[in-house]
């Protein structure tokens, strides 16, 4: 068993992450980060989360740095979440360059803090088309550079965990079916109102993914995408 900082936002994929770790018997402390988006009520399936898997959750205050992310739809009040997806680097108003760098660094602190052997990240395949800090390459560097920042001072063996990286969301879907998550308690939606708007572009992919999967959506959405 392991003890694993597991970076959960509430979203589909970290949430199914967080159950897939807790399933291979190891030791989770879940960490989520207000870095000032709009979307921050997924804290609460976060919590959700930890609260079934018997495992601690914290939320790191980064609203203040966040506050200096202009131009994400995601962080700028004055930039509109698009009803659409995006490809391609560098296109995307609904990425914050850099995020999982912040997360990440955030997440090795608390990891050398804990002594904990892992910090995991729920990135999918899918994420290293648009979002450069979500590519293998990346994750592959950042492990590189955090060896070297924590070195004497954090577990030995620390390292960081990837176990989606591979699969697309309709696959987290199919896995999550078999650890029973409970897909009602994880949000998805960008906009952060009382239900999914089914309209921005992470609630059209949500839809995709179930139905590639053959997998009833639970979900209540204001309108379909579909």
């Amino acid at each position: 068993m392991s003890k694993i900082i597991a970076v959960v936002s509430g979203g589909m994929d970290s949430v199914a992450m967080a159950h897939h770790l807790k399933d291979q018997g190891n030791e989770l402390h879940l960490l989520s980060v207000d870095y000032g988006q709009r979307h921050r009520k997924e804290h609460d399936f976060a919590a959700a989360a930890a609260d079934r898997l018997g495992a601690p959750h914290q939320v790191a205050d980064l609203s203040a740095v966040g506050a200096m992310f202009r131009g994400s739809s995601i962080t700028d009040p004055t930039v509109d979440v698009p009803e659409q997806t995006w490809e391609g680097y560098g296109e995307s108003p609904n990425i914050v360059p850099n995020r999982n760098a912040l997360l990440l660094a955030v997440a090795f602190a608390i990891a050398v803090v804990e002594k904990a052997e892992g910090v995991a990240v729920g990135v999918i395949a899918g994420d290293a088309v648009s979002v450069p800090d979500s590519t293998p390459a990346f994750l592959e560097s950042f492990i590189a550079m955090e060896r070297l920042a924590t070195k004497g001072y954090a577990h030995p063996d620390l390292d960081l965990l990837s176990p989606f990286a591979g699969l697309q969301k309709s696959d987290v879907v199919l896995l999550g079916e078999e650890l029973r998550v409970p897909w009602t308690q994880t949000w998805t939606c960008l906009r952060g109102q009382e239900s999914h708007c089914g309209r921005c572009a992470p609630c059209w992919e949500r839809q995709e993914a179930f139905t590639q999967a053959g997998v009833n959506d639970p979900t209540t959405y204001q309108r379909s995408a579909r």
